[in-house]
C-alpha cells in the first residue's frame, strides 16, 4: 500500500494541531494507542528532522513495522493489527543516512501523580526542588530526565532544548489537572543540556520562552536557558564542622562577618578583567578571610540573575548558583573549603521581589501565577519588580523549599534575608490609595509574616546551628524572637539604627560632635530588644554616599584615625559584626561592581594599618569572651562614662560569663589627647592594653599606655578601682583585666 493510499487514524484538525505545536494534550495522540478505527494498536511519532522511522520491539530488537509519514512536517504513524495491548518499543530513526534507535517519550506512563503534589499545593512542601524542575529519572529501566513544571492556567507546555532543535512540537508535557503540574520523561538527555519551557496561555497565545523556576543551573547571562544538572552527588568532607555547628549557640559565639560581592572582591585584570571562579575564590578569598580573623563570609546574592548591575538582588534562577563563577558543584567546593578552615558561609536571600524579565516568573503561564494580579500588592514601585503572592500555597512551597535548598544542598550556615521591611508592610513606599489593607484594615502583610515565620521555624528545626538574619529597617517588634512567642523567628536582625546614627556622628567635624553625643549612646537604649548584627554593608559605600574612609572628616591623618577609632568602637559595642569588603583596607573610591578592590593601596602604611587593626580586632573579639558571650543581654554591658559630651568621650565595660575577664573600652572622638584620664574599673590588678587604635603599627601617632596600666584603689564611676590613662586623639582603647600580671607595668 502506498503512502498516498494510507488513511491516518487522526482527523485533519488533530494532525494540524500536532504539527503546528498547538495541541493541548499530545500524549492523547502520540505514542502507542488502541486504533480508533479498528482492531490492533497504532503508534504515532512527531520527528520533524527524520527521513524514515520504524518501530522496534525492545525485548527482541526486531523491526516490527515501518511508519508512514502522514504530514511533511515529520508526523509518522504505523498500525499494528496483530497487537492488542501496550508493549515496550523503540523507534529506529533515519536522518541523512544516520540511523539511531531512540526511546519514545510518549510511550511512558506518567511518572508523577496529583498526590505527589499535595503538600506543594497546600503550601507545606519543603523539598519542592526534588519534585519539580529537571531531575535525573529512571523509568522502566531507561535513564533520562523528568521535566516537571507548575503552570495551572497554561493551555499547552513543551520543553524546547538543544537536544530537540528548540522545536516545541516534539516534547509536549502532560498535565495533572488537579495539581496544575505538567510533566514529561525524556530519555537520553545529557548533563548540561540547555532547555526552556514553551508555554501557551489558556487562550492559546504563545508566551515568551520561560526559564525553569527550579533550574539547578543556567546559561551565562545575557543568555537565558536553563541547564540540566545530572552529576553524581558531591563528596562532602565537612562532617566535623556540621556536627560542631549543631552544638553551638550562635547568640553567645563570636560572629564577625565579611560581606563579599563575588564578582568584585578581586578580578583577573590581565585576563580581560574577568571574575574569579568559585574555585579561585576558594584558593584566594578563604585564606585572606582566615588571616583577617573573620568567622563568616556573607555572599551577596548568587542565585542566578540576568543584570550585573542588580548585584544579584533581582534573581531569576532562585535554585541556580550563578554560572558567572562556576557550576553548582564548584560552589559546593567553595563552601566545603570554607568549613575546612572553620569559616561559616552565609548567603543573601531575596524572597521579597523578582524582576519582570520576560523569561522569568512574571505571568509565567499567562496568569498572575507567582505574583499578585493587583499591582497594589504585586508590584514594587521602588525597584520596578514583582512581589510574590505569599498567600498562594505553591508560592509558599517554592520559597520555603528554596531556603531549605540552599541549606540542604550547599551546607550553608545561614541566610541573610533581604528587604524584610518591604515584605512586612502593605504600604511600603506607597502613597494613600496605592495599597490594599489586610482583612483587619491594617497595613501589616499577614501573608508575608506567615511566610517568614514558616521559613524560620522549618529551617531552624531542620538545620541546627544555622543563622537566619533579617535586614529589617523599622521598629517591627520581635524580629529575632521565636515564632511561638509571637516573633518572626529570625536569629538576628541588622541594627540599622546603630548604623545610621553612628555614621551620621562620625561624619561630623569633631568640634560639633559634643552637640550630637546621643547619636553614639542611643543604641544602648534598645540594644537588648533584638539579637543584633552591627552592619557596615555595601549599601553604605555606593550611590554617592562615598567610601567609608571618605565619610570621615579632617585631613588625611584624621580620616584614618577616625576610621580606626570607629571600627574599634563597633567591635566592642554589643552586637555581632558585619563589614563589607574593602572597608578593612581603607578603600578610597566607592564600591564598583565592575572592578576589583584597589589592593595596591596596601602598599601605603595607613591603608595597611587599617587592615592590621581589623585583623587584631577580630582576634581580640574572639579571644575575649566578654566581647561576645553576652552580646544580646543587658548584663554584658555597663556604661562607665556616657555623658562626657564636652570631650566627645565614651567609656564602657563589657562582661562575659562568670570567670571571663572584664574588658574596658574608652573612645576619644576628638583630636585632643586626654592625659591622666581616670576611668573606673571593677577590680584591682593589671589591665592590658590589647587594642590601641593610635598605635604606630596601625598608622597612628604611637601615644598610649606602654602596654597596660595597674588599677589603683581610687573609686571612680561608681566602681571601687580606677585606671589613670593616656587616651590618644581620635582613638579607641581596649583594656583587658589581667590580675595575674599585677607586677607588670
Amino acid at each position: 500500500m502506498s503512502t498516498e493510499d494510507y488513511q491516518p487514524t487522526m482527523t485533519g484538525a488533530q494532525i494540524e494541531a500536532l504539527v503546528r505545536g498547538r495541541h493541548a494534550d499530545s500524549f492523547s495522540l502520540l505514542g502507542l494507542h488502541h486504533d480508533p478505527a479498528g482492531p490492533g494498536m497504532v503508534i504515532r511519532a512527531l520527528l520533524p528532522w527524520a527521513d524514515e522511522v520504524a518501530v522496534v520491539a525492545r525485548d527482541s530488537g526486531r523491526k516490527l513495522v515501518r511508519m508512514r509519514c502522514i504530514h511533511p512536517d515529520g508526523l509518522f504513524e504505523a498500525k499494528l493489527v496483530q497487537r492488542r495491548r501496550h508493549f515496550d518499543y523503540a523507534l529506529e530513526v533515519t536522518a541523512r543516512d544516520d540511523i539511531q534507535v531512540l526511546e519514545d517519550p510518549y510511550r511512558f506512563p506518567a511518572c508523577r501523580s496529583d498526590a505527589d503534589f499535595y503538600y506543594f499545593n497546600e503550601g507545606t512542601e519543603e523539598f519542592a526542588w526534588q519534585r519539580l524542575g529537571a531531575v535525573a529519572w529512571r523509568q522502566e529501566g531507561v535513564e533520562g530526565v523528568l521535566f516537571t513544571v507548575w503552570a495551572p492556567e497554561a493551555g499547552r507546555v513543551a520543553v524546547v532544548a538543544d537536544f530537540n532543535g528548540w522545536d516545541g512540537r516534539q516534547h509536549a508535557l502532560r498535565k495533572h489537572p488537579t495539581s496544575g503540574v505538567w510533566e514529561i520523561f525524556i530519555p537520553g538527555v545529557c548533563d548540561q543540556a540547555l532547555y526552556k519551557y514553551q508555554i501557551h496561555d489558556s487562550q492559546g497565545q504563545l508566551l515568551p520562552l520561560k526559564a525553569d523556576p527550579y533550574a539547578r543551573s543556567m546559561q551565562h547571562p545575557p543568555d537565558t536557558a536553563s541547564r540540566v544538572v545530572l552529576r553524581p552527588p558531591f563528596t562532602w568532607t565537612d562532617q566535623d564542622w556540621m556536627q560542631q555547628r549543631a552544638q553551638l549557640h550562635q547568640v553567645q559565639r563570636p560572629v564577625s562577618i565579611y560581606e563579599v560581592h563575588a564578582g568584585s572582591w578581586r578580578r583577573k585584570a590581565e585576563e580581560g578583567n574577568r571574575y574569579l571562579s568559585y574555585l579561585e575564590l576558594a584558593d584566594e578569598l578563604i585564606p585572606y578571610v582566615q588571616e583577617q580573623g573573620f568567622t563568616h563570609i556573607q555572599l551577596m546574592p548568587i542565585s542566578e540573575f540576568p543584570f550585573d548591575g542588580s548585584w544579584g538582588y533581582q534573581p531569576i534562577g532562585m535554585y541556580a548558583p550563578s554560572i558567572r563563577f562556576g557550576t553548582p558543584d564548584e560552589f559546593r567546593h567553595f563552601v566545603n573549603a570554607c568549613h575546612a578552615r572553620n569559616i561559616g558561609v552565609l548567603l543573601d536571600w531575596v524572597p521579597g521581589h523578582f524582576p519582570t524579565d520576560p523569561h522569568g516568573l512574571g505571568r509565567f503561564d499567562g496568569s498572575a501565577l507567582y505574583e499578585h494580579f493587583d499591582p497594589r500588592k504585586g508590584f514594587h514601585p521602588d525597584w520596578n519588580t514583582l512581589i510574590y503572592n505569599y498567600g498562594r500555597g505553591e508560592v509558599l512551597s517554592y520559597l520555603v523549599s528554596n531556603a531549605n535548598y540552599w541549606l540542604e544542598e550547599f551546607h550553608l550556615d545561614g541566610l541573610r534575608v533581604d528587604a524584610v521591611a518591604s515584605m512586612l508592610y502593605l504600604d511600603y513606599s506607597r502613597e494613600e490609595g496605592e495599597w490594599i489593607p489586610n482583612p483587619h484594615g491594617g497595613r501589616e502583610n499577614l501573608e508575608a509574616i506567615h511566610l517568614l515565620q514558616s521559613v524560620n521555624r522549618r529551617v531552624y528545626a531542620r538545620h541546627p546551628g544555622i543563622m537566619m538574619i533579617a535586614e529589617e529597617s523599622t521598629a517591627w517588634p520581635g524580629v529575632s524572637r521565636p515564632v511561638d512567642s509571637g516573633g518572626l523567628g529570625f536569629g538576628f536582625k541588622w541594627n540599622m539604627g546603630w548604623m545610621n546614627d553612628s555614621l551620621r556622628y562620625m561624619a561630623r567635624d569633631p568640634i560639633h560632635r559634643q552637640h550630637h553625643h546621643d547619636e553614639m549612646t542611643f543604641s544602648i537604649v534598645y540594644a537588648w530588644d533584638e539579637n543584633f548584627v552591627l552592619p557596615l554593608s555595601h549599601d553604605e559605600v555606593v550611590h554617592g554616599k562615598g567610601s567609608m574612609i571618605e565619610k570621615m572628616p579632617g585631613d588625611e591623618w584624621q580620616k584614618f584615625a577616625n576610621l580606626r577609632a570607629y571600627l574599634a568602637f563597633m567591635w566592642t559595642h554589643p552586637g555581632k559584626k558585619l563589614l563589607f569588603m574593602g572597608i578593612e583596607i581603607g578603600q578610597r573610591r566607592e564600591w564598583n561592581h565592575d572592578r576589583g578592590l584597589d589592593w595596591q593601596l596596601l602598599d601605603q602604611p595607613q591603608h595597611r594599618g587599617v587592615q592590621w587593626l581589623v585583623r587584631d580586632l577580630n582576634r581580640v573579639y574572639v579571644e575575649q569572651p566578654a566581647l561576645h558571650q553576652r552580646d544580646c543581654e543587658a548584663g554584658g554591658f555597663e556604661w562607665l562614662q556616657h555623658d562626657r559630651r564636652e570631650l566627645s568621650l565614651f567609656a564602657w565595660l563589657r562582661r562575659g560569663h562568670e570567670g571571663a575577664p572584664p574588658v574596658v573600652v574608652i573612645a576619644n572622638l576628638t583630636p585632643q589627647p586626654q592625659l591622666g584620664y581616670r576611668v573606673g574599673v571593677p577590680a584591682p590588678g593589671w589591665y592590658e592594653e590589647c587594642i590601641n587604635t593610635d598605635a604606630s603599627e596601625y598608622g597612628g601617632s604611637g601615644a598610649g599606655n606602654q602596654g597596660g596600666v595597674v588599677a589603683s584603689d581610687c573609686p571612680c564611676d561608681g566602681l571601687p578601682c580606677s585606671l589613670q590613662l593616656t587616651v590618644p586623639p581620635l582613638a579607641t582603647l581596649v583594656l583587658v583585666h589581667r590580675p595575674e600580671k599585677i607586677g607588670q607595668g
